[in-house]
């Protein structure tokens, strides 16, 4: 191979992700009920346009054609989540079987592909019955609902699936959703504002759930199983590559993710993040923590946009956190900054502060103003420049010896983006809202060499 290639490892496992609300459409098929997304989008006024999610790309109906889309690919593994209101339409209570079965049919059609399924039990769409009983996961109840959950789905799929995510981005289902909005972006369901006392329970009760979901996939699975999660930490990233810069980063990136990450890793609250929140502080016992801890297999990061960091002796910490001016190169979403070392970084990061020895990125990719052209084509040249750069990176990681394992691509397919809607495209394959023809990007087939050659130049 020509010495300009970065090679990745024989074993790298190359992969795309995608979420159950924002690809399977079907959403009152075969016993569905609906989750809080379901309900959000129905709230004028909430989603770009008032659209949903009802259709989105039906993946539902069309997996078959998606796996062959997967296949020339060439992908190893396929990321996707699993809807809580498709399998058990209540949140508690009594299993769908035909949920199930559409899961079952999926796994069965990667795995006689040659591609390795890899769910998330939760990508944000909590069933709706849930939140009309308790809160949501403003109540502990959810922790066990969706421990029981966890195990339904284990006792179904674990004869053919041993690696597992437990949930994506709790930043997103719970400061998004409970606290309201941040900047140009709308609020997620539920849509309300808590006070940061009732926040942090929130967040509490979301770690605990996820700890007692690691439990119970373990307690329940039918052969060995791997566990972890899928977390968009911030990616500190040093501003130069000093040594102090270098220490203060790996500093921050502790301490700037104390509220998820660095409590899931280390099974306990930093004191600094403890002090910070004050009286609001959360409120936990022993053996909570130690739920939460709940040791994984490796641990996955979704990584989008750079937080840059300088050494600063006259702060706290000892660091300082540089903002973003106002001419800083960005993709086609107000917070997707262009900063290709996050891929190099949040790795080293995570396996120097806490000896995590198996890293996937779970999450990279852009929303681009893909356009295709009298001859079909979309040349999305700039989608194609971040990968690029981001996986020159990661590469920079591997051969650092960096047990970075894989990387999964967001996202197989153009769908529905959240409060976005339809109006951003994230996509290596173009759909076609109408007809939902799906038709490769010039990031798909970039992707493609990239597999085949198991390199990036």
């Amino acid at each position: 191979m020509d010495k300009h290639y970065c090679e990745f490892p024989p074993n790298f496992k190359w992969g795309c992700a995608t979420a159950s609300y924002q690809v399977e459409g079907a959403h009152d098929a075969d016993g569905r009920k609906p989750s809080i997304w379901d309900d959000f989008t129905r709230q004028p006024g909430r989603i770009h346009a008032d659209m949903c999610g009802d259709v989105s790309v039906d993946q539902y109906h069309k997996y078959k054609e998606d796996v062959q889309l997967m296949k020339w690919l060439g992908l190893k593994a396929y990321r996707f989540s699993i809807s809580w209101s498709r399998v058990i339409p209540d949140g508690r209570g009594a299993v769908n079987e035909k949920g199930l079965d559409y899961y079952d049919r999926l796994v069965d059609e990667l795995l006689a592909n040659g591609i390795e399924p890899w769910p998330t039990l939760f990508h944000w769409d909590l069933p709706l019955a849930l939140q009309k009983l308790y809160g949501g996961w403003q109540s502990k109840e959810v922790a066990d609902d969706f421990a029981k959950y966890a195990e339904v789905v284990t006792k179904r799929l674990s004869d053919r699936v041993t690696n597992y995510f437990t949930v994506n981005e709790l930043f997103c289902f719970t400061d998004l959703g409970y606290a309201g909005s941040q900047p140009n972006e709308s609020v997620f369901p539920p849509g309300i504002c808590l006070p940061r006392k009732e926040l942090n329970k929130v967040r509490h009760n979301a770690l605990l759930g996820h700890g007692k979901a690691v439990q119970a996939i373990r307690a329940n699975a039918v052969q060995p199983v791997r566990v972890g999660m899928a977390e968009n930490c911030l990616g500190c990233v040093p501003a130069i590559e000093t040594k102090e810069n270098i220490d203060a980063a790996r500093k921050a990136m502790r301490e700037v993710n104390a509220t998820f990450l660095t409590a899931i890793l280390e099974g306990a609250y930093t004191e600094h993040h403890l002090e910070t929140e004050g009286a609001d502080a959360p409120e936990f016992t022993d053996e909570e923590m130690a739920i939460i801890g709940s040791p994984l297999d490796f641990v996955g990061v979704n990584q989008y946009a750079p937080t840059y960091i300088v050494a600063d002796p006259g702060q706290t910490l000892g660091y300082r956190q540089l903002p973003h001016p106002s001419t800083y190169p960005k993709l086609d979403m107000p917070w997707l900054f262009f900063g290709p070392q996050i891929l190099y970084w949040t790795p080293k990061f995570l396996w120097e502060n806490w000896n995590v020895n198996e890293i996937y990125v779970t999450e990279n990719g852009a929303a681009c103003e893909d356009k295709m052209n009298l001859e079909g084509e979309i040349n999305d040249t700039d989608r194609v420049l971040y990968l690029r750069e981001h996986l020159i990176h990661a590469n920079r990681a591997v051969k650092e010896g960096i047990p970075l394992k894989g990387y999964f691509l967001w996202s197989l397919l153009d769908n529905f983006e959240w409060a976005w809607g339809y109006s951003k495209r994230f996509g290596i394959f173009y759909v076609n809202y109408r007809t939902l023809e799906r038709t490769p990007k010039l990031s798909a087939k970039f992707y493609r060499e990239v597999i085949s050659k198991n390199a990036v130049g």
